[in-house]
């Protein structure tokens, strides 16, 4: 199709915004906020139709490129919160899917493939980026009764939807695991990696565990499909084993079942006299998170299936801090067991704990994984994933895209 001169990318996603008073535009978690200002360079506008809330939040991420404007969804949290709401969703983006040129869904999202099926309709070309696995997060979820029912039919759907929409758009896939389960012969995923770091993040120490107390960080959404609930069992068996460790989770709960997972991870560490070791700090915006890193000395995170690559393991490893994770979903094409991070394959508090004990005790290891996990942070960094994207994007979908190299201010 032709295009005009200028190219507006409208991009749809759950991740909620808000407008400042001086006008600029913020995220509230940071990760989708750095993506979007690695994407302005190559468009001449930028539509977010996200839901927004409805005052500003005290703390986030700001959007930087000047590029990016606000398509504002009514504020949703969740599919429970969007299909109550679905008249007034789907009449917003039916009046805003005719004012771009592109549309890229990050998915799954409840808002994307009632975008999907105007841009069709109006012929405009799509992309998409997968990052989650919706079908495979299924066994882990806390509902019982008549709300795993309505669950597992909400996976479903969102499957149902998935699988039409990667065989009508372009499609890039966070992490092997779900690039194998999109690729069709007619039209093959191209694996990416979603990540947050910039060149500008790498950290340059080349050793940790130097002194008293070991202190472990795990950065997470809490919920159950996250695993968390192992880690204070690895804490007070390390800790019976003359390790001095003390382990910070970072992150915020995800609705009731988060609430009530974190309730579970402090009255698991006091029930086995690790309370004082054990702390959730709640959620921190990216900026500071960014440089909190740094104050640890190795990264854990034992997560269930339905990840791409969680991007956390990046930042983790361009802040020099060894990484210990499981061998589920898109991880082991990014983490290497022994050369850029440890694999461990199941989510138990004797795994972890035996990770973390070999992180401490071997030098070697230890700077090595440190070493190599700078490697590969470098070789993915949101420079080079935007441009790799784009380059695709460009020949794929026949678009004159800007050169990449424009400031964002």
């Amino acid at each position: 199709m032709a295009f005009p001169r200028r190219v507006t990318l409208g991009i749809v996603y759950h991740m909620p915004f808000w407008q400042a008073a001086d006008g600029g535009l913020w995220e509230s978690e940071g990760s989708f906020a750095r993506y979007v200002d690695s994407l302005a360079p190559y468009f001449d506008e930028i539509s977010l139709c996200v839901p927004v809330f409805s005052t500003p939040q005290t703390s986030g991420t700001r959007v930087h490129a000047a590029n990016v404007r606000l398509a504002p969804l009514p504020f949703f949290d969740g599919p429970k919160h969007f299909y109550p709401k679905l008249p007034s969703m789907l009449m917003r983006i039916a009046r805003w899917v005719p004012r771009i040129d592109i549309l890229h869904c990050r998915v799954p999202t409840p808002a994307a493939y009632p975008a999907f099926v105007t841009a069709k309709i109006l012929g405009k070309p799509v992309f998409l980026l997968v990052v989650g696995d919706l079908k495979a997060l299924l066994p882990a979820m806390p509902y019982r009764g008549l709300k795993k029912k309505l669950w597992a039919g909400y996976t479903a759907f969102e499957e149902w939807c998935l699988a039409r929409m990667t065989r009508g758009a372009l499609t890039f896939a966070n992490g092997a695991a779900l690039a194998r389960k999109h690729d069709r012969a007619d039209s093959p995923v191209v694996e990416t990696r979603t990540t947050t770091i910039s060149l500008h993040d790498m950290g340059s120490r080349a050793d940790s565990c130097g002194g008293a107390p070991i202190r472990l960080l795990a950065v997470s959404r809490i919920d159950p499909r996250k695993g968390l609930r192992c880690l204070p069992g690895a804490v007070a068996r390390l800790r019976d084993a003359g390790a001095d460790v003390r382990l910070d989770i970072v992150g915020p709960t995800v609705g009731r079942p988060g609430e009530m997972e974190r309730e579970e991870i402090e009255a698991d560490a006091a029930r086995l006299g690790v309370g004082d070791h054990v702390k959730c700090l709640g959620p921190i915006a990216l900026e500071p998170l960014l440089r909190l890193y740094r104050q640890y000395d190795a990264f854990v995170l034992p997560t269930l299936p339905g990840e791409g690559i969680p991007r956390v393991l990046l930042e983790a490893m361009a802040s020099g801090l060894p990484v210990i994770t499981t061998r589920v979903a898109g991880i082991p094409s990014l983490i290497t067991h022994e050369r850029n991070g440890l694999l461990i394959e199941e989510s138990t508090a004797a795994a972890v704990a035996e990770a973390v004990a070999r992180v401490i005790d071997d030098g070697a290891l230890r700077r090595r994984l440190i070493h190599e996990g700078y490697e590969s942070a470098r070789a993915s960094t949101l420079e080079g994933q935007a441009g790799r994207m784009m380059d695709v994007v460009s020949r794929r979908l026949h678009v004159a895209l800007r050169s990449g190299m424009a400031a964002t201010t």
